[in-house]
């Protein structure tokens, strides 16, 4: 299909007035309408929206591609649009947008958009096509420039199909896709296409996009080839590639730098990629890309993303419990309740205190599921719960996923050799058996030293209670960051509640605050540095940096795990300045606390809470500035 067949003259704006994104959407919307292209714009403004949830058109460098396939379309259409002064669309590189291509499919149209949008794909990955596009006054001007194109491309392609490949060139192979299999897919194909050919490589690109996999791989073709380029932020078939030089990345490099990942595949510098011998299953270890650093950063990314949302639920939740109780009151002989004193604020703590007891084991469970794959699951799981019984915590759960990760593939390579017949119930049978039997007991011998680390801290903090005030809280704020919801955290906040019944008549604890306060400042510190460093962070890194504020707020200290995990070496020396500032500070003003949780939501049950709020602030810029001063740039 050629795009010249969807372009419409008189559907067409080229002087799109919008300057914000539904603003654009609207004017399109109602261009396609008043030509009758559509018949409902609620309907298809709904579909429209609907995509953009999903993530932003806005695919950078000024284009957007807002599409949906919808029944009040009447016939299938591509509105081009052409904005002088740009608009704030959102897009994935956060400039502005200032070529719009509207694609409008009926619902019966046989994936038309989907096959308008990697035709449009391809043509926007040329910059010269998309500067002559941004200069153009006429609707006359578009439909040359995509004939013109167009022709060009079926001329490139009859070359071609002529020449083949030649033996004299290195032959390359590749696969590209994305999640939702649409521009990303398509733009990273025609990048590696035609830089190859700019450098004397034949190439042949498979792509795994909305429209299915299309120009399969063959395997005299991989056989045949220099080396592999996987760049793809979606499982792909991999153990194929067993033996061959292989380079696996984001889609986004292989629209940005197509020639780097080629010269690399051609002079070698890539590592042996190692499948599986059985293909009864694909691990999401098979898409590592060979270097140590980068499959723990996978595996762990893996693990921290599934146990992200059950943070942020429970703690929302036990943060509404004690807000309840605070609102509604809770006599002073109570306050070791607080959070579940009144039938309400029971609900959410329960809700809360049930989400929370997931995260340990859904962090182990994926960690094992990325490396693993399904088998890798349920031993994992087990493993997470174990290391949350048993007192090992954050740290225990992380070493117990990747912990049951391995006994999988070790029990893999060594029930590979039984009969074929067995095949069936390895993955049923005994991988989850022999997996919870190895790392079941190996967890308990963990947890053991785990919980030692934990009696031996709150032996020695009993130890400092009578030492000076400044130097006990910021060791005990230090400590709340030291590994974010860990042993040494829970020591010190199991030390700090514990310090609260024998304060009651001085009107409440300076242990309890330090620790309150020192928790709080690493999620808000996160909130600081996405805020002032935004070249430093990627948009979804900013996105949670706005959930930390809340997350810190509440005193959830486990807000700044998923920073901390991927990137410790800069983070949590970071954090532990910050929180040890606020906790000595804390100490030094003698601000006591009569809650054992609550973040903002107890800040009155302090005896000098306004104090309390700048010390925490104070933390919290402190460690924000030095985070984003450490951190490294965001790749563009």
């Amino acid at each position: 299909m050629k795009i010249t067949d969807l372009l419409k003259k008189d559907v067409m704006i080229l002087d799109l007035q919008a300057t914000t994104k539904e603003v654009a959407i609207d004017e399109m919307i109602a261009k396609l309408f008043d030509q009758q292209i559509i018949n409902d714009k609620a309907g298809f403004k709904a579909d429209i929206l609907a995509r953009e949830a999903q993530s932003s058109t806005g695919l950078g460098d000024g284009i957007a591609l807002p599409h949906a396939k919808n029944k009040a379309v009447q016939s299938a259409t591509v509105l081009f649009a052409k904005s002088a002064n740009g608009v704030d669309y959102g897009a994935l590189d956060g400039n502005p947008v200032n070529l719009f291509f509207m694609i409008a499919a009926p619902e019966g149209a046989n994936d038309t958009h989907l096959k308008a949008l990697s035709s449009l794909a391809t043509f926007l990955i040329d910059p010269d096509f998309v500067a002559s596009l941004k200069t153009v006054t006429t609707a006359e001007d578009v439909i040359q420039i995509f004939e013109a194109k167009e022709a060009l491309k079926k001329a490139e392609s009859e070359v071609s199909k002529s020449n083949d490949t030649n033996d004299d060139r290195p032959y390359v192979v590749a696969v590209t896709g994305c999640p939702t299999g649409i521009a990303h897919t398509y733009m990273a194909e025609e990048a590696l296409k035609k830089m190859a050919d700019q450098m004397g490589v034949d190439i042949k690109v498979e792509t795994n996009g909305s429209r299915g996999i299309e120009h399969l791989l063959t395997d005299d073709e991989i056989k045949k080839s220099v080396g592999v380029i996987v760049a793809a932020d979606k499982k792909v078939a991999m153990n194929r590639f067993d033996g061959k030089k292989l380079l696996n990345v984001p889609v986004s490099d292989g629209i940005k730098r197509p020639e780097e990942l080629i010269t690399k595949i051609v002079k070698g510098d890539a590592g042996i990629f190692h499948g599986k011998a059985s293909a009864e299953h694909s691990s999401s270890s098979d898409s590592t890309t060979g270097t140590l650093g980068q499959k723990i950063y996978k595996d762990l990314m893996n693990g921290v993303s599934h146990m992200l949302p059950f943070v942020i639920g429970g703690g929302i939740m036990i943060a509404l419990a004690f807000l309840i109780d605070q609102t509604m009151g809770v006599p002073t002989d109570k306050l070791a309740q607080l959070g579940s004193y009144h039938q309400a604020a029971q609900h959410f703590k329960g809700i809360g205190d049930a989400a929370f007891g997931f995260m340990l084991p859904v962090l182990a469970g994926y960690i094992a599921s990325s490396i693993a794959d399904r088998p890798g699951l349920v031993v994992g799981f087990v493993a997470g719960a174990l290391a949350n019984t048993g007192g090992a915590g954050f740290l225990g759960a992380l070493i117990g996923g990747f912990l049951a990760g391995y006994v999988i593939v070790f029990l893999e390579k060594v029930l590979k050799n039984l009969p074929k017949s067995l095949d069936g119930i390895k993955a049923i049978l005994f991988y989850p058996v022999f997996g919870v039997l190895i790392t079941g007991f190996a967890m308990l011998l963990i947890n053991i030293p785990m919980k030692m680390i934990n009696t031996g801290l709150n032996d020695f903090l009993t130890s400092l209670g009578g030492a000076n005030a400044i130097l006990l809280g910021a060791l005990l704020g230090g400590m709340m960051a030291i590994d974010l919801g860990g042993p040494i955290n829970k020591a010190a906040y199991i030390f700090g509640t514990a310090s609260i019944a024998a304060t009651v008549t001085e009107g409440g604890s300076i242990i309890m605050a330090s620790v309150m306060a020192g928790g709080m400042v690493p999620p808000l510190a996160i909130f600081v540095a996405t805020l002032l460093f935004k070249n430093k962070f990627s948009k979804e890194d900013r996105q949670a940096g706005l959930t930390n504020l809340i997350m810190g707020a509440s005193f959830i200290t486990e807000g700044a795990i998923p920073f901390a995990a991927s990137d410790p070496l800069r983070a949590l020396p970071s954090f532990v300045v910050g929180s040890a500032l606020t906790g000595g500070l804390v100490g030094a003003l003698s601000i006591r606390l009569l809650a054992p949780h609550g973040g903002i939501f107890v800040i009155l049950l302090t005896n000098q809470p306004l104090l309390y709020v700048l010390f925490i602030l104070i933390g919290a810029i402190v460690s924000g500035i030095i985070y984003g001063l450490l951190r490294k740039p965001v790749e563009a």
